[in-house]
């Protein structure tokens, strides 16, 4: 097996367990921990708030250090963190305790979530890090479809607590040995080949302001929908008039859905140039959320929205690492991904518990149409990006 093969089988694996096991876990325990804690939706929700505000904080600082040293030891470190955390969470008598451990968990996906792991599958794939990446996100999608009938079973099974107690033990056991084992010491070099995304930027310097400046707008007003929604698309579903039963199962069709995209892009990518994948992708979300607007309690046309939800976040998945590499070099890559972070890191921080207010004063209805606004939102800034990097391939 090449190093790149290793680490996406790797990394792929403990992105599963890190979204697993922290974003998507209060979907399915957030009722539970509701009772237990005496906690409310909203203060169930802004743990995650927490986590991505403590996360986007340290973004910054993280790709920088990758860039230099590499991911190993960070990544391995965050690993460890995420298992404190969790035995943490499981031990929580109240709102503080709960807060104060996905505060901690913010540091850990600072240091082993996407960011660190785009770059470090960017350092070693070098010139096939498009493919790598879209490989990578294939993996990583699935987190979703197995740990939300996973945790579902474990809790009715063992108990909430004894679940999280049980995934920290998932992270030291598995994820630090393979982060250890897998990640180079140091950052591999690599030779510019042809054709491939090069050590430079691809835009002219007097340009690098507003093209960042309309990435970070489209990749984190999208960041708001992908963040907000999922986290409430079982509760929108039931919402609409779905059976709970159907309402799970049209959820759990995001995963699919999502590696769908991503097997298409890393199949047939080299055809087509990732800035008109940018822009479909993220025409997908407001088309799918304006049927859900319209006839979201039809199955079909939920499980269309579902299906476009899940193709849009798929594609943006891979866009956020893609993109920045195409446009601003291998060069300084992980300092623009960390850059990168901090403002999706804030939006995302915002959005769970927006949503969640919104969803509890104002239906389904209101969710939808302030994810459908901050969809449009997205899709004119990626239009406007495609339109100023049209040489960018």
């Amino acid at each position: 097996m090449t190093p790149t093969a290793r680490a996406v089988a790797g990394l792929g694996f403990t992105q599963i367990v890190g979204w697993g096991t922290t974003y998507l876990m209060p979907s399915v325990l957030g009722r539970r921990l509701q009772e237990s804690l005496g906690l409310t939706p909203e203060l169930v929700f802004a743990g995650i708030t927490v986590m991505f505000a403590v996360s986007a904080a340290c973004s910054p600082r993280i790709g920088k250090i990758v860039d230099r040293a590499g991911a190993r030891r960070l990544m391995t470190s965050g690993s460890v963190i995420y298992a404190l955390s969790l035995v943490g969470l499981a031990a929580a008598q109240g709102p503080v305790s709960y807060l104060a451990c996905w505060a901690l968990m913010g540091i850990a996906s600072a240091l082993a979530l996407s960011t660190p792991s785009s770059i470090a599958i960017v350092q070693i794939a070098g010139p096939r890090s498009r493919q790598a990446i879209a490989l990578l996100t294939i993996i990583g999608g699935m987190a979703s479809t197995v740990f939300w009938p996973v945790t579902g079973v474990l809790e009715a099974a063992i108990g909430w607590r004894e679940t999280l107690l049980l995934y920290a033990a998932i992270h030291l056991v598995a994820c630090v040995p393979i982060h250890w084992l897998i990640l180079p010491r140091r950052p591999p070099t690599h030779p510019v080949a042809t054709g491939t995304a090069s050590a430079t930027s691809a835009v002219a310097p007097e340009d690098l302001r507003h093209i960042y400046l309309l990435l970070a707008v489209s990749l984190s007003f999208g960041a708001f929908v992908f963040t907000g929604v999922q986290l409430q698309m079982i509760e929108m579903l039931r919402e609409l008039g779905h059976a709970p039963a159907a309402a799970l199962l049209l959820a759990s069709l995001i995963g699919p859905s999502q590696v769908g995209i991503r097997l298409f892009e890393l199949l047939f990518g080299h055809r087509y140039s990732i800035m008109k994948s940018a822009v479909f992708g993220s025409l997908m979300l407001p088309v799918g959320l304006g049927l859900g607007l319209l006839a979201g309690h039809v199955f079909v046309v939920a499980m269309f929205m579902v299906a476009t939800y899940g193709m849009s976040n798929g594609l943006k998945a891979v866009q956020r690492a893609t993109l920045p590499l195409a446009l601003f070099g291998r060069a300084q890559f992980g300092a623009y991904m960390g850059r990168l972070a901090l403002p999706q890191g804030i939006v995302a921080a915002v959005s769970p518990p927006v949503m969640a207010a919104v969803l509890s004063r104002f239906g389904t209805a209101g969710a939808l149409w302030l994810s459908f606004a901050f969809a449009t939102v997205s899709l004119a800034a990626m239009v406007l990006l495609a339109r100023r990097s049209r040489a960018v391939r």
